[in-house]
């Protein structure tokens, strides 16, 4: 039995990122993979400007407090005012550039009007105060984004600050997913005695479109070999990545091990984790090209927990991203966990509002609204007892969906 760890490696291994690359205006570009990093060529801010609503002026005309100044100038956003000259000061606006020959900047709170086009200081200044300086946030030739980065929207607005009208990004991942069972019905369809609906159809589509990817779905494929087989051959025609959930044990139904045996090469796991267990890594050859495949187990809380922990890395790795490990937090259990599990367990868990972390009171694998109602996984190492107030390693869906 394959360890998370050693089962994550061999995913990740096993990957071919994509490489096609294309001008992507940067307005459009959030969520998308950075394909070149991104310097800049200009300073930000490109001038000295005030960082307050105030009146620039020379530190060393303002000696005490009360000192009144005639206003020799107005300079707005956008506006180069003149050369201050020494005994005035001028008023200014939030990132308006600051006036050579001023050395300072007055918020507006500390001054009164003294009279017309005079201003009173009610504050002593060092030179420097409220001034931010040119190139202080993006010096010229500083790397501001980083290649393999899935592009935020702060990261599209920092693009912006310095210029830049398009970025390269990959394209798209193309994944292909389908799903094999008799017994599986669409929502809105008559439910017969023995069938249950596709909600791994749901949660799949949709968990790949959160990650950026173009989905095709391919529906509910026939348990027989020869569908399986067809399917499989379509799906890799023109895609990277083909996902499918159930029919990958070896029972008498189970037809996706030899399909895609047949149609390519695959590996299947066991994997010491709870939910989840068994996975099946390889690939479909078609026309001389790989589509690697992924094939899921069929329980809907299995799929769910198997592809947030192992599939979500290797998709977002397979889209060129660099990092692609959720970021965890250490979190007080409020919780006792006597009877652990000899695998890795990732146990669904809500927070509260004491800073600590509960368990969603049923673990079961076939519980779907334990994955509905939870705020996370708790990251359980394999055979850890877990005592009220202990620390535990949280991860919130809010990293796994992300």
């Amino acid at each position: 039995m394959l360890s998370f760890d050693e089962a994550l490696q061999k995913l990740l291994s096993g990957c071919q990122p994509v490489t096609e690359t294309k001008a992507m205006p940067t307005i459009a570009a959030a969520g998308r993979v950075l394909a070149e990093a991104q310097y800049s060529t200009l300073s930000v801010p490109p001038l000295d400007n005030s960082a307050m609503d105030g009146y620039a002026v020379r530190s060393a005309d303002v000696m005490a407090v009360g000192t009144t100044l005639p206003v020799s100038q107005r300079i707005p956003a956008g506006t180069v005012g003149a050369h201050l000259q020494p005994g005035t000061a001028a008023r200014i606006f939030t990132g308006a550039p600051v006036p050579a020959g001023a050395d300072a900047v007055i918020m507006q709170e500390r001054c009164e009007h003294a009279g017309d086009s005079l201003v009173t200081i009610n504050h002593v200044p060092k030179s420097g105060e409220h001034i931010r300086r040119a190139g202080e946030d993006v010096a010229p030739g500083a790397q501001i984004l980083a290649a393999g980065a899935r592009l935020r929207p702060q990261d599209t607005a920092f693009a912006a600050s310095v210029g830049l009208a398009t970025l390269p990004v990959l394209r798209r991942v193309r994944v292909a997913v389908f799903f094999t069972g008799d017994e599986l019905r669409m929502p809105g369809e008559p439910l017969p005695p023995g069938a249950i609906y596709n909600s791994n159809r749901f949660a799949l589509v949709a968990l790949l479109e959160n990650l950026g990817c173009e989905v095709r779905d391919l529906g509910l494929v026939p348990d027989n070999l020869d569908a399986t087989r067809a399917a499989l051959r379509a799906a890799a025609a023109d895609n990277d990545l083909i996902i499918t959930s159930g029919g990958v044990s070896v029972g008498e139904e189970d037809h996706i091990k030899p399909a895609v045996e047949a149609e390519g090469r695959l590996d299947m796991w066991k994997i010491g984790i709870k939910p989840g267990k068994p996975l099946a890594f390889g690939a479909v050859r078609v026309e001389g090209r790989d589509a690697a495949f992924i094939g899921l187990p069929g329980n809907p809380v299995s799929a769910f927990v198997t592809f947030l922990t192992l599939v979500r890395p290797f998709v977002l790795r397979l889209s060129g991203v660099d990092k692609v490990r959720p970021k965890s937090y250490l979190l007080r259990a409020d919780y006792d966990w006597v009877r652990p599990d000899a695998r890795r367990e990732f146990l669904r868990a809500l927070t509260n509002d004491a800073g600590g972390v509960e368990l969603f009171p049923s673990q079961g694998s076939g519980v779907l609204s334990s994955c509905v109602q939870a705020d996370g996984l708790v990251d359980n190492p394999p055979g850890q007892a877990v005592a009220r107030g202990d620390l535990v390693r949280f991860i919130p869906f809010s990293e796994l969906l992300n």
